[in-house]
């Protein structure tokens, strides 16, 4: 009857609403651009992280015997496992290291909202999609940004590079 109860107050449904906001948002910008873990998988991600998290801490209230930071340890060492299966070698190229590195952004603002920072979460997101942004527009402006494994930009201006 307790699950019940805590389904029907605000802050679970502010909590949850924030986490689809938070993954839906970083999600979005990956699926445009074409990239593993688009809307569906960064959500539930989040959601997955959020909820996790947020047990641990309904279950630390009023009982010493659990502790919300072994939870937190465990999705941090789940959630390693999940980036290192996005990165592909490939002909010796690493791929999909960013992917990964959303993914990890992804289970710290799931489990800032499981805390109860909201405000916190909303501002990683918009720091991550910033950074993401930013720096894509940074390649676009920069040429020498988009040498080396950075190149997808076109080959137009290694050409002149060599001369």
């Amino acid at each position: 009857m307790q699950e019940l109860t805590i389904l029907l107050t605000p802050d679970f449904w502010m909590q949850i609403g924030v986490t689809i906001l938070c993954g839906g948002v970083i999600g979005l910008e990956r699926q445009l651009r074409g990239k593993a873990a688009g809307m569906r998988t960064s959500i539930l991600i989040c959601l997955g992280t959020q909820t996790f998290v947020s047990l641990s801490v309904a279950l630390n209230i009023g009982n010493t015997a659990y502790d919300p930071s072994r939870v937190l340890g465990q999705v941090v060492t789940g959630i390693g496992f999940i980036g290192a299966g996005v990165i592909m070698g490939k002909g010796g190229e690493v791929k999909g290291v960013t992917s990964a590195a959303i993914i990890w952004m992804l289970a710290a603002i799931g489990s800032a909202i499981g805390l109860g920072y909201l405000t916190m979460a909303v501002f990683l997101t918009m720091m991550t999609v910033g950074v993401l942004i930013g720096v894509e527009i940074l390649e676009a402006t920069f040429w020498k940004l988009r040498r080396g494994v950075h190149s997808r930009y076109g080959k137009e201006h290694e050409e002149s590079d060599e001369e």
